[in-house]
């Protein structure tokens, strides 16, 4: 599986911006793996690396456009068995010539790449080869599929961006016989719903929205091939989507990866080695420790009152003007105390907008779209999406978020979050580092902030701020349990969904788009797991640095690293003898 481009980026991590003035600042060089350290000239290493991101970017031309590669644009990846296969080959053949890269040739920056090449390359192999992801899971496909930066980054004249749009729309006539035809049948049921979701969403955009995008080009001959383009990828999607409908009826509930390949995919993904009931177990304190401090906030907020009802009246006071106009605000109050706390560095001028998510992708309430190292100039942009319009007027209601849950929303994905992690990986000297953010270190990073923050002084000390910190704290540690359960102890969706209603507190509408997206994201565990690694590094770095007063260095140190695998990081910045992830 392509996890989410922030964040993810993966994830999920998903790039898109507009047009805005950007000014560059240099990061502190980490001690073991300084980011722009000198080459050693005849090692090869530069010449290999180069050549691996030009192949990367040639199999997977939507990722080189939202990395800021426009020579790709319009072009989708060629999803042909035999080109998947060339493809798994290809990385293969990489592997060992990145491994063949021996430490005495290389410079400590050389080998901090080299070693997140082959970080990168397994990665790509678990979800490809071990897991077939491109033939069970129809979420492989969607990240590839998504038009945004045509839509909305302002790297070029919209005409111009129209006919990559048209080159797209014309590419998706190709992709999509090719989803169909890999595939195989039965698919698992959560699976096959969130394709569902996304080919409709797709068509649905392509319907009501894009037209609008391009409305300002007056070239008619243009607009003629796009509206038969348009028409075209539309129709396409609705065949995909009636594909998906007519095969729910052989769907299974067989999505669960299993304990061994669940275990390898930590290795893989992660770099994470730690045994199953180790891991469980420091989740399930996490979820212990939250749980208690939720009890104990909403004491003060409610006294007498039940969680739930202390929960519920914090998630009824919704932001004023609604969930958009409620970030906007708070996105200035955050980065005001940030830069008045000195709680980590800035390294730049670039702000962050707020929209309200395309139809195509809503299965998450808020996510941010962040340009690509290669891209000069351009504004990210933070989605938040409304309720599913299917959903009862009760359930829309509930499922907009509190103006506390919203902040800590808006902590995450951009102050001191996913948007603020990005300005530092863009000035990475490696450009493997700025191209590949891990999961891990993204989700990990911007769930770490929501906790950071608060300890910081956000909020002062008020116990509905905490609550809202605190439900968001408990929904990732719900996702990491649902993830081990689903994928090697047989949980069942139902199941999970209860866990969030029962143990996050979270409404119908969130509870059951979580439950449903660990079927087909097992590894969004990685926000608790990310988080926990994160904490644990921070207070064994900053124990001889002067405790809390470390912070800020810690986290700018941190932060340089680009986004590799964290264990690589505590290795950097511990010395060989890193001690324990969790």
């Amino acid at each position: 599986m392509h996890a989410p481009r922030h964040n993810a980026l993966s994830m999920v991590v998903l790039l898109a911006a507009t047009l805005l003035g950007c000014q560059r600042a240099p990061l502190p060089t980490p001690p073991a793996a300084p980011p722009a350290a000198p080459r050693v000239a005849m090692s090869g290493w530069a010449s290999f690396r180069d050549g691996y991101l030009e192949a990367y970017f040639k199999a997977e031309p939507a990722s080189a456009v939202y990395a800021g590669r426009h020579e790709f644009d319009g072009q989708l990846p060629d999803w042909s068995q035999a080109a998947l296969a060339r493809e798994v080959s290809g990385l293969h053949a990489e592997r060992e010539r990145a491994v063949a890269f021996k430490d005495p040739v290389l410079s400590d920056a050389e080998r901090f790449e080299r070693d997140s090449v082959i970080a990168r390359i397994d990665r790509d192999l678990f979800w490809m080869e071990t897991v077939e992801e491109p033939f069970k899971n129809p979420a492989y496909y969607v990240d590839s599929l998504d038009p945004s930066p045509y839509l909305t980054r302002n790297y070029a004249p919209l005409e111009q961006r129209m006919r990559a749009f048209i080159a797209y729309e014309r590419a998706i006539l190709t992709a999509v016989p090719q989803i169909k035809a890999n595939l195989r049948l039965p698919l698992a049921r959560p699976l096959l719903e969130r394709g569902l979701s996304a080919s409709k969403g797709f068509a649905d955009f392509y319907h009501n929205d894009v037209a609008k995008a391009f409305a300002g080009v007056s070239d008619q001959a243009l607009q003629a091939q796009f509206k038969e383009a348009n028409a075209a990828a539309e129709n396409a999607m609705r065949d995909l989507s009636a594909w998906f409908i007519a095969n729910r009826g052989s769907a299974t509930d067989d999505f669960a990866l299993g304990p061994q390949k669940f275990a390898q995919m930590l290795a893989a993904t992660e770099r994470v080695t730690t045994p199953l009931a180790e891991l469980e177990a420091a989740g399930r304190g996490d979820l212990a420790r939250n749980a208690a401090a939720l009890r104990a906030a909403c004491a003060a907020f409610l006294p007498g009152k039940s969680i739930q009802t202390c929960v519920d009246k914090v998630a009824q006071n919704k932001p004023v003007g609604g969930p958009v106009e409620g970030a906007r605000k708070q996105l200035a109050e955050l980065k005001s105390f940030i830069e008045e706390k000195g709680v980590v560095s800035i390294p730049g001028s670039e702000q962050a907008l707020v929209s309200e998510a395309p139809p195509y992708n809503r299965d998450n309430f808020a996510y941010i779209d962040i340009p690509g190292p290669y891209e000069k100039g351009i504004a990210s942009v933070y989605y938040i999406a409304p309720p599913n319009p299917s959903w009862t007027l009760k359930v829309q209601h509930d499922y907009l978020p509190g103006r506390a849950d919203l902040l800590f929303a808006s902590v995450h994905e951009v102050w001191p979050g996913h948007f603020l992690q990005f300005l530092h990986s863009n000035r990475n000297g490696s450009i493997v580092n700025r191209v590949f953010v891990g999961y891990a270190f993204a989700e990990g990073w911007a769930h770490y902030g929501e906790e950071m923050m608060w300890e910081e002084g956000l909020g002062n000390g008020d116990p509905e701020t905490h609550v809202g910190q605190l439900t968001n704290a408990l929904l990732r540690n719900v996702r990491f349990l649902s993830a081990i359960g689903m994928h090697t102890q047989g949980m069942k969706l139902a199941e999970s969904e209860r866990m969030f209603r029962e143990q996050a507190y979270a409404s119908v509408g969130s509870a059951r788009q979580q439950a449903a997206r660990g079927a087909y994201d097992p590894a969004y565990l990685n926000y608790t797991m990310g988080k926990l690694m994160i904490r644990k590094l921070r207070d064994d770095w900053t124990a001889t640095r002067g405790g809390r007063a470390a912070w800020r260095e810690f986290h700018d140190q941190f932060l340089s690293y680009g986004g590799p695998p964290i264990p690589m990081v505590r290795t950097a910045m511990m010395g060989t003898d890193s001690g324990s992830l969790f």
